[in-house]
């Protein structure tokens, strides 16, 4: 058993790929052992978790999951009478113990055994408890008792385990069941302990805040690395990713990235002109050698230079466009562009072989069929492009709702994907990055606090610094995976070192957390 960090990169398992790894591991092991074991480490982190804890509920739902906290209930019930300590274990268990699977059925006659028994409702305080209503098998959103029950766990203040995933979340997507509870935020502490395999919706949309701290216990299942993972958790790149930096080099050989966006007042009346001087900024603190800025502006350049960053190379559009600048860079098109970045995407997208579009860009090509076909054709070119779609732009490129999207985060973005030919970081809780043909990732880092306008932005430029980027020897989505990562982890340092939780989109630029 191990408390999972986002230093490590980790294969997820669905539903699907879980109870097939469950039931040939069950095949190989005598009746009833997968459970016990998944039980004893329940208890086992009870009693590391909280080893003070003198009132225990242990919530039990009607089928397997509930079978696992019997078991767990039981081990705490008979260390309590062992040791001497007296705890208080109160287990509640909601369905029929006439219609019990074999497994927890066989679980309650081993409780009864033991001296444990049911509690006809939760206890009016406790210090800990183990939530184990519901599994990764639930398909309905719960009602009568079950829901009761869900809502005294999800309001308590005390710290709460749930076995292997939190009741109501969808281990594949991390949707909640009951999509009117997605407003709700556990009140105290919580913990997941993920068995057998590590699920995909612990990570994503409400996954995060609803599982807590995860932990996982293979169960020393051997065959798990014999099952196909259905997405990756994408932690910390290792130290081959940076190569070190050589002595006879310069600027040149470091990436140069062009930054097009920042549609100006004068175009329309409304100004984001720092929207693209983040995302240029943030490539300039990322590593590009060389970062040029071409702002949308309707009459002569307002800004000439910018005086925060003044290695920012600033380019009118006409100039960006002509040589061979849009080439040889990776262009990034589409922080703050407004309605007029539409006229230059043409151009960009028959001419970078390397390029990041966000926000407007996003916006322009759902609109317009001219501009798809366009995007259509550069996978017949083997370009790079990579699109950074917040929910709403995602909803609209795949002509859906919002609501659609974030019902399957791992499907929109793949659906994006494979639609486009492109590289897609569904931005959000658990950033989704996806691409053709392989496995979608979920990215490890990052917390709250990135929930401020611009972070998109500085996301964008990271990107395009990471693609530029000549010395790493990494695939394109690798590239782009370090950089989603490396965004998160900024936040995750200024939480832990500044203790604040508001981190502005200028400060997370910088590239520093201190």
């Amino acid at each position: 058993m191990r408390r999972l960090d986002s230093k490590r990169t980790e294969p997820l398992h669905g539903t699907a790929a879980t109870r097939s790894l469950e039931r040939a591991t069950a095949a190989e092991l005598p009746p009833h052992a997968l459970m016990a074991r998944a039980g004893l480490s329940i208890a086992s982190l009870t009693r590391a978790l909280a080893p003070h804890a003198r009132r225990i509920w242990v919530a039990c739902g009607p089928g397997n999951n509930g079978g696992d906290g019997l078991v767990a209930a039981t081990w705490l019930h008979q260390h309590s009478q062992a040791s001497g300590l007296g705890l208080s274990i109160t287990t509640t268990l909601v369905g029929d113990l006439q219609r019990l699977p074999k497994d927890a059925a066989h679980a309650w006659k081993r409780a009864q055994a033991a001296g444990l028994s049911l509690s006809k409702a939760p206890p009016d305080t406790f210090d800990f408890a183990i939530d184990a209503l519901l599994g990764i098998g639930a398909t309905r959103p719960m009602e009568g008792e079950l829901s009761e029950q869900w809502d005294r766990l999800v309001h308590a203040t005390a710290p709460v385990l749930s076995v292997d995933v939190p009741s109501g979340l969808k281990a594949d997507t991390g949707a909640l069941l009951d999509p009117s509870s997605k407003s709700q935020v556990p009140a105290g502490p919580r913990f997941t302990l993920s068995l057998l395999t590590l699920k995909p919706g612990l990570f994503t949309a409400q996954g995060r805040d609803f599982a807590g701290e995860v932990w996982f216990d293979d169960l020393a299942a051997p065959m798990a690395a014999m099952v196909p993972p259905d997405a990756w958790l994408q932690g910390q790149p290792g130290p081959d990713f940076e190569p070190a930096l050589k002595h006879a080099t310069h600027k040149g050989k470091h990436g140069e990235v062009l930054v097009l966006g920042g549609q100006s007042m004068e175009t329309d009346g409304i100004g984001m002109s720092g929207a693209a001087i983040l995302a240029a900024r943030a490539a300039l603190h990322a590593g590009a050698g060389r970062v040029y800025l071409s702002l949308i502006q309707a009459t002569a350049p307002s800004l000439t230079w910018d005086p925060v960053c003044p290695e920012l190379m600033l380019r009118s559009t006409s100039a960006a466009l002509s040589g061979d600048l849009v080439e040889r860079s990776t262009v990034v098109c589409g922080c703050g562009g407004g309605r007029a970045v539409a006229d230059f995407l043409p151009a960009l997208l028959e001419r970078a072989p390397m390029l990041v579009l966000d926000a407007d860009a996003l916006n322009a090509i759902a609109d317009n069929q001219a501009l798809q076909q366009l995007l259509e054709q550069r996978r017949h070119r083997a370009w790079t492009t990579v699109v950074t779609p917040h929910p709403l732009e995602a909803a609209r490129l795949l002509a859906a709702t919002t609501e659609t999207v974030m019902t399957d985060r791992l499907a929109s973005a793949q659906s994006i994907s494979e639609r486009w030919g492109v590289i897609c970081v569904l931005k959000g809780s658990g950033s989704v990055i996806s691409a053709p043909g392989v496995a979608p990732l979920i990215n490890a880092s990052g917390n709250g606090s990135l929930a401020t306008a611009g972070t998109g932005d500085v996301l964008a430029g990271m990107i395009g610094a990471a693609l530029a980027s000549p010395g790493k020897q990494a695939t394109a989505l690798r590239c782009v995976a370090a950089a989603v990562f490396q965004h998160g982890h900024i936040a995750d340092h200024w939480i832990k070192n500044q203790g604040r939780r508001h981190l502005s989109a200028s400060q997370l630029a910088t590239g520093r957390s201190d």
